[in-house]
């Protein structure tokens, strides 16, 4: 017996390092960076046991299972009714009020700018869940939702039985939540609303298929309610008691989200039938012919970008954006951990005399986090970037602001989490006079905050300028 366990365990070795080998050639080709490429290369050739099943829960770039079913023959996403994208047709944005800048931002996510909407912005869950439970109550055909966290506490008792007495109406309710951020829902919640006729509630399984089973790093982080194809919901707030501001830790919950009616909300209906198809292989019957909004015609883009897009869309978003802003570029993000390329166009809008302020949340839900961030602001803050941090509890919110004219709502944080390895959406509106209420939201903001100066950070001490870098060698997957 331990001459066979003697021999067992050079042959495991054996085959441990040539499955490393064999990924390392993998990370050579898949790789988003040459030092990326190189350390996962090296990790896995010299350190496989150790490295080899962090490469399976954490080295992949692109979600492959989910960019397969856009191209899976008749059961493929493409058989949507032609009029799905069609629809969006009479009501997009004339060529004439588009620049050549927001053409681009249409190749990246392949969606049509659209007039006619109405965007109400809505401050804190004080704000947010009685306009979410409203558009609800007032739902005639069909609920769609998607949300990244649900919980079985109050605020998600409430939804709940909304949504059951919906269904009891003969209004069809499609649920969709994040496996990984749900994690902790209580199975007698799912059950309850498997239970009811004319609710679907399922899990988004990032792991569905023998590829991905060990595959825990992709996310749906997205937040979307549509109501009838007519309204949508989009913002940072998931469903759960915190988001209104009951959790003591991290009260008051500061946070933003956005009631879009009109043509935009098909755009985001879109964004949401895909996942849904990635998560049950169905396509629903939803409503596909888009209204516009008489009392209001602020133009609005969805931003709709994940990893299973073909390019880096919200890296080449914010990219985008912030190398367009002429004058002003304020961003909010209750996190902080960006690609080397956008540190670097942050530096160059400073540069350019913009006026760049980032808002950080005082007290973080993630030390680690925080602690990551702070490794660029030295060199932000010598050419000129402002930070603040909002003191009034847990700043959770995902708003931008460029030239008091464009603005973006949604679930992106300013990470590399969001930019490579999540579902996102955002709603970009081009109008002085919706960007002119966002400004003001944020200036408030910015009122209740503690601006950060160069020599605060110049004044940390040497364990904690250490602790930073550290903890910034772990940014690809915070």
């Amino acid at each position: 017996m331990t001459q066979d366990f003697t021999l067992l365990l050079p042959i495991t070795y054996a085959l441990i390092e040539l499955m490393g080998v064999i990924a390392a050639l993998e990370a050579i080709l898949k790789s988003r960076t040459t030092q990326g490429a190189m350390a996962w290369f090296l990790s896995l050739v010299f350190m496989p046991v150790i490295v080899l099943p962090l490469y399976l829960v954490l080295g992949r770039r692109k979600f492959q299972g989910y960019r397969k079913a856009r191209r899976m023959g008749n059961k493929g996403i493409h058989i949507i009714p032609p009029d799905a994208r069609q629809g969006l047709i009479p009501f997009k944005t004339t060529e004439q009020l588009l620049s050549q800048d927001d053409k681009v931002l249409e190749g990246i996510t392949a969606m049509p700018f659209s007039r006619g909407n109405k965007l109400e912005l809505l401050i804190n869950g004080d704000e947010f869940f009685p306009m979410l439970f409203e558009k609800i109550d007032q739902a005639k055909e069909y609920i769609a939702l998607s949300y990244y966290i649900v919980r079985a506490d109050s605020t998600g008792q409430q939804l709940k039985d909304r949504l059951i007495k919906k269904a009891a109406m003969g209004v069809h309710v499609y649920f969709l939540y994040d496996e990984i951020g749900s994690l902790k829902l209580e199975q007698s919640f799912i059950q309850t609303l498997n239970q009811v006729e004319g609710i679907d509630f399922v899990p988004f399984h990032s792991t569905k298929g023998r590829a991905n089973q060990f595959q825990l790093n992709f996310r749906n982080h997205r937040k979307i309610t549509i109501i009838d194809g007519h309204c949508a919901l989009l913002g940072g707030l998931n469903i759960g008691d915190e988001y209104r501001g009951m959790d003591q830790a991290l009260s008051p919950w500061r946070d933003t989200g956005i009631c879009i009616e009109g043509p935009a909300a098909a755009s985001i209906q879109l964004a949401f039938l895909e996942d849904w198809h990635w998560a049950t292989e169905n396509i629903p019957t939803l409503n596909w012919q888009p209204s516009n909004n008489i009392h209001s015609d602020i133009n609005s883009l969805v931003l709709p970008t994940g990893p299973a897009d073909s390019l880096d869309s919200c890296t080449l978003i914010y990219l985008h954006l912030i190398n367009t802003a002429k004058q002003q570029l304020w961003i909010v993000s209750p996190y902080f951990v960006p690609d080397p390329t956008v540190i670097s166009a942050l530096t160059l809008a400073a540069l350019r005399g913009v006026d760049v302020r980032i808002l950080l949340p005082k007290n973080p839900d993630h030390l680690l986090v925080q602690w990551s961030s702070q490794a660029y602001l030295k060199e932000l803050l010598t050419v000129g970037v402002k930070f603040y941090y909002y003191r009034e509890g847990f700043l959770h919110q995902k708003v931008s602001l460029i030239d008091d004219l464009y603005t973006t709502i949604g679930s992106p944080n300013l990470d590399n989490r969001s930019f490579h390895l999540n579902f996102e959406i955002n709603l970009l509106s081009k109008d002085a006079g919706f960007a002119k209420k966002v400004k003001t939201m944020l200036e408030a903001d910015m009122a209740c905050s503690q601006q950060l100066h160069l020599d605060d950070v110049n004044k940390w001490s040497l364990p904690h300028r250490l602790l930073t870098r550290l903890s910034n060698l772990l940014a690809p997957i915070l």
